[in-house]
């Protein structure tokens, strides 16, 4: 299959592109390398270096699949630049699909967010409750959401609403829960934590790229909306779980942060999928791979100190 992906040089797209490749896909990679590229060159991967927002030059003659990754990413990210995330995450993924469907693609999917729901009461927060976001990037989501879903008359679409995601990557992230307090335990022995009652869902790696191979492999699942996400934890939590495993002292302050998140994803593992990872499995990688050196932290790993480093703040 011929497939683009767009943002495929980030934390998740690059495990993604290496799979499709192993998978025997044709691939392109649109990308405007802001966190550089790690991708390893391969005889059907093409990459381009190019922003989302010039949708024109996105080559889709061909192209059977669309995964839409590339978006302006967390809360933080999108507060930085608000117009510019709404150009990105939303104009422009508009553009995208209208230009898929002109070109004849028969499955989009879409990267949105678990987010987008808001805080809940409901323990098992499910696709078919209203949408309450909370802050710019869920909106910006929301709204792409209800965008592409209005060509699903025209092509396959799939909303993805993924967990936190966590676990390694060549393009490695430090700024998510699991992986931040991973990497805090093995470099000083110390977490942070801020508030920790605060839920949140989620996700490997592994199985959040596995999620987009499911969805490419079974077309025929119907368009919609699905959540993405397996393990409902407490921040405190997360941080106990990586205390377990490195000794470090867990540092707990105050927090005004309300966003408290839960997910069922039981409308996915109905169509077949099957989780395959955990978080354990995302705290042993990141200490495995500082114990070899394999993972290094760099200003690139934290999206807002990056962002604001290649001046895209407003």
């Amino acid at each position: 299959m011929k497939i683009l992906v767009t943002g495929g040089c980030g934390y998740i797209g690059t495990v993604l592109t290496g799979k499709l490749l192993e998978d025997g896909h044709t691939v392109t990679v649109v990308d405007t390398q802001w966190f550089g590229n790690h991708l390893k060159p391969h005889p059907k991967l093409t990459i381009l270096k190019q922003d989302t927002r010039e949708v024109d030059a996105i080559p889709l003659d061909g192209v059977e699949a669309v995964i839409h990754l590339a978006n302006i990413a967390n809360d933080p990210g999108v507060e930085l630049n608000p117009t510019l995330s709404w150009e990105v995450n939303v104009l422009a993924t508009q553009q995208l699909a209208d230009r898929a469907v002109l070109a004849g693609v028969r499955q989009f999917l879409f990267a949105s967010s678990g987010s987008v729901y808001g805080v809940k009461d409901e323990p098992q927060v499910t696709e078919d409750l209203s949408l309450v976001p909370i802050s710019a990037y869920n909106k910006t989501k929301m709204v792409a959401e209800r965008v592409v879903l209005s060509y699903a008359d025209r092509m396959q679409v799939h909303c993805i609403r993924p967990a936190t995601v966590c676990g390694y990557s060549p393009r490695m992230r430090l700024d998510v829960s699991v992986n931040m307090f991973a990497w805090q335990a093995v470099k000083s022995g110390r977490i942070t934590v801020f508030g920790g009652a605060q839920t949140r869902p989620n996700i490997h790696i592994q199985d959040m790229v596995d999620v987009y191979r499911h969805f490419l492999a079974n077309p025929g699942i119907a368009s919609g909306c699905y959540n993405a996400g397996f393990e409902n934890i407490s921040i405190l939590d997360i941080a106990r779980r990586v205390s377990e495993k490195v000794s470090a002292e867990l540092v707990i302050s105050e927090s005004n942060d309300p966003r408290s998140y839960r997910q069922n994803s039981d409308k996915l593992l109905a169509t077949g999928f099957v989780q395959r990872h955990c978080v354990s499995d995302a705290i042993d990688e990141i200490i495995d791979r500082h114990a070899s050196g394999a993972l290094v932290e760099t200003d690139q790993c934290y999206t807002v100190r990056w962002m604001k480093h290649l001046s895209l703040a407003a």
